[in-house]
């Protein structure tokens, strides 16, 4: 056999491209990326839960805030605090002096407990009434958001 014919006599600096750990690199690879997804996804869904939880619990508490001043300003017969309190739509049924003569009238309150935000068609929240008489009854007060300021206001309790 005849010898091959003389080279430029460099030597290549890679005989091959290096083939061995390739797969398991790559795996490793594929692996972290999963890892990190899977904690991206989750941390964000987490937040998101906790976003909701706390939105609305801030909702009840400035629920229950405006409805307990409604309520204690009616108490004492501080009928402008409660008028100022109504939602817009309630203050354009009736004006200040209507709304005085119409809850003088109704029976007065001596105690009562706010439940939970109900979210429905409408924003409500459950109100237990014991009144001075003895009675007792289960209201519903419908509020609304104030456009300008972003409060809670009460629409009506019945």
């Amino acid at each position: 056999m005849p010898a091959p014919p003389p080279g430029t006599g460099v030597e290549p600096l890679f005989a091959a491209p290096p083939s061995e750990g390739r797969g398991a690199r790559l795996w490793l690879g594929l692996g972290v990326a999963a890892l990190a997804v899977v904690l991206f996804c989750g941390g964000g869904g987490a937040a998101l839960v906790g976003l909701l939880i706390s939105g609305s619990q801030a909702l009840n508490e400035q629920a229950k805030a405006v409805v307990t001043d409604y309520l204690d300003a009616l108490d004492d017969d501080d009928f402008r605090k409660a008028y100022d309190l109504l939602c817009e739509s309630a203050q354009q049924r009736e004006s200040p002096a209507e709304f005085e003569r119409r809850v003088s009238s109704e029976p007065e309150i001596a105690s009562f407990r706010i439940g939970d935000v109900s979210l429905t068609s409408e924003l409500s929240v459950p109100v237990d009434v014991t009144y001075a008489s003895g009675g007792q009854d289960n209201l519903q007060a419908r509020l609304a958001q104030d456009q300008s300021t972003g409060e809670l206001r009460v629409c009506d309790i019945t």
